[in-house]
């Protein structure tokens, strides 16, 4: 099963089409959006093409490959236009060879961990600096910012095959945590 992970869309209908063009030429079977999908919040400048509808439209027509958890900018007004859930603050997935605990990371990161047990992933967005690191006792994955990287790092996680890819809207991969 191949798994994409994204976050923080943050409004930006340009960088959304690019998500999207990547979900298909991945062919992965699942898009998991890890939060501020629509809204750019109060500290953030407006990002490319800032259209918060467009987005909606274009996630809704994929709604059937998306999982959401909420970010901090996400609100039960953006629920209203979404066709799938996002109001729930963490979900747990069980792949190949691990446990893996998805958050935006306002609530969870690696400064605030949840229950993990040795080997477990943690995946959370929010900080808008792609990343994976290798810990002690578990596995830490950040797909960075769709659309307001910190670290120039714009792109998304690929699970498959029992590893994480950080990889780059054109196709480069960053780096490879393999869970085997």
């Amino acid at each position: 099963m191949k798994i994409m992970f994204a976050s923080d869309i943050h409004g930006s209908a340009f960088y959304c089409k690019q998500l999207l063009e990547a979900f298909k030429n991945e062919q992965a079977d699942k898009l998991v959006l890890l939060g501020d999908l629509l809204y750019h919040g109060p500290r953030n400048p407006l990002p490319r093409d800032y259209d918060p509808m467009t987005v909606a439209k274009l996630l809704n027509e994929n709604k059937q490959s998306i999982l959401a958890v909420r970010g901090n900018c996400d609100s039960e007004v953006d629920q209203m236009v979404l066709e799938f859930p996002i109001m729930q603050d963490s979900l747990v997935m069980y792949l190949d060879f691990c446990q893996v605990f998805v958050t935006h990371g306002h609530l969870f990161s690696r400064d605030n961990l949840p229950k993990l047990n040795k080997g477990d992933v943690l995946v959370n967005g929010h900080f808008h600096v792609g990343e994976m690191v290798r810990q002690e006792d578990y596995i830490y994955v950040n797909p960075g910012s769709v659309s307001l990287p910190k670290n120039d790092f714009r792109g998304y996680v690929l699970y498959r095959d029992g590893a994480f890819n950080l990889k780059t809207f054109d196709n480069q991969v960053v780096d490879i945590i393999d869970l085997k």
